[in-house]
């Protein structure tokens, strides 16, 4: 094992040792420890070091008796799987989240964003909100359910996997190396959540459908000269009105069967009531448009489940002020809709750019696969209703098909039902890849809490 790795196991080991032996520790009390353990582990994606998470998780699991490894090809990327046994009247219940997180820019943090500071409440850290909170509160469940010897009818596996952010090859390699050591019924994965109605009661969404990555690049061509002489064949120029083209454009509204079903409880809740006369004008291509906007003004994240998005993130041209050049190259962050190919949104931009001078190119990176929706009828799906139902039951429930995406959908495209759980509360505005991100200690313990129950209600042992 490389000495870099060795290292980054004695850091994993010295943050707090000695708390793993705690078993008595409540839960909640566990699942802050372990965030807070996990913030201060950089995992920023380049370059990743997971392996850093993966020996600390490994660690806490030695300390309570949970059988765990470390599996992968690269010794500073590895993987985690831990397994607590059940009886196997059922197949496997997986936990999953991932390790990595992506990187910050200290300029624009408060606070150092990897020394998971405490200040009112509240635990600031990179990681806090995507996804260390999940993680911490899967591995403080693992614990609760081992040393309280709790009977589960079916396995509970839980899967830590390296470089979601970037590239997936922690869960490729899983998928296509190890799959056995991770194959369950379905599991329970980021990005659900819950907010607050009008009415007081709690609105959760359970992601069960992603949108698709499509990394789209486009490259302006034009005629390199002097800056002094204006040109008309300028390829900054070309590229800067294909990209404006693209924004600016209406792309085609469609609802599935997911989307269909969470706007039309959207609609019904308190306070939404202005959704319901808009959803009929989605339909008919002559109002769609127009009844999209018109959501967008009040909801940029509705907005979004409605069609496929373009968002310009990288911008490459010229080598001198003065020169311009014969090439000019943007990237774009494309989510398209689960129901429409690559070909499809590749011809729509062509038409909607109309320029010969700009070509639209595949841009590389994750390629991800377009999956049919997870079951709304699984005992999971059914089971997270019935354990929030319990001490909440005027809670609304919907499926979500998250505007980004996830490793579920790999897991999805082996026939494994995965669901985004909703533990916690968004508090206001998202920070996923924000600055400042943070999550409140009672919003991370309720959802831990929260976690205890679903699997309880799922994997516990039933009375012959």
């Amino acid at each position: 094992m490389h000495r870099a790795v060795i290292r980054a196991g004695v850091v994993a080991l010295s943050i707090s040792f000695a708390g793993f032996s705690q078993s008595e520790m409540p839960l909640r009390d566990r699942a802050q420890k372990y965030l807070v353990d996990l913030i201060r582990l950089d995992t920023s994606n380049p370059p990743g070091n997971e392996t850093r998470v993966a020996q600390y998780l490994k660690a806490v699991a030695d300390a309570h008796g949970i059988p765990a490894e470390l599996v992968g090809p690269n010794p500073a990327r590895l993987n985690f799987v831990a397994r607590l046994k059940g009886s196997g009247r059922a197949k496997p219940l997986l936990l999953m989240a991932h390790s990595d997180v992506v990187p910050v820019d200290r300029t624009q943090w408060s606070v150092e964003p990897f020394a998971a500071l405490l200040k009112n409440g509240v635990i600031y850290g990179r990681g806090a909100e995507d996804v260390k909170s999940l993680l911490a509160a899967e591995l403080a469940v693992l614990v609760e359910l081992k040393t309280r010897g709790t009977k589960l009818d079916r396995d509970i596996i839980l899967l830590s996997e390296s470089d979601e952010e970037a590239g997936s090859s922690g869960m490729t390699w899983m998928v296509k190396n190890a799959f056995d050591k991770i194959d369950a019924e379905f599991g329970l994965n980021e990005f659900g959540y819950w907010q607050p109605l009008a009415s007081g009661d709690r609105f959760y969404q359970i992601q069960t459908s992603e949108k698709v990555p499509t990394r789209v690049k486009l490259v302006g061509h034009g005629t390199a000269g002097h800056g002094s002489l204006p040109r008309s064949d300028n390829a900054v120029v070309h590229l800067a009105r294909a990209i404006a083209r693209l924004v600016d454009a209406d792309q085609p509204v469609a609802l599935n069967a997911t989307t269909r079903a969470y706007f039309d409880i959207l609609a019904k809740s308190p306070g939404n009531e202005w959704l319901g006369p808009l959803l009929a004008k989605l339909d008919n291509p002559a109002s769609s448009a127009a009844a999209a906007k018109e959501i967008e003004s009040r909801s940029t994240e509705y907005a979004a489940m409605l069609h496929t998005t373009v968002s310009p993130t990288m911008l490459t041209a010229g080598m001198k002020i003065n020169v311009i050049p014969n090439v000019a190259e943007a990237q774009l962050d494309v989510r398209r809709l689960p129901t429409e190919t690559k070909d499809e949104i590749f011809a729509r931009f062509r038409k909607i750019i109309n320029d010969d001078s700009v070509s639209v190119e595949p841009a590389g990176g994750q390629d991800m696969p377009a999956t049919e929706p997870s079951s709304l009828t699984s005992p999971l799906y059914i089971g997270m209703q019935k354990a929030i139902r319990a001490s909440e039951p005027r809670a609304v429930f919907a499926p979500l098909m998250m505007r980004g995406a996830t490793d579920g959908a790999f897991l999805r495209d082996k026939g494994i039902a995965v669901y985004g759980v909703p533990l916690f509360d968004t508090e206001g505005a998202p920070r996923w890849h924000g600055n400042d991100e943070r999550i409140s200690v009672k919003n991370l313990q309720d959802g831990t809490d929260l976690l205890l129950k679903i699997v309880k209600e799922v994997a516990s042992s039933r009375p012959e």
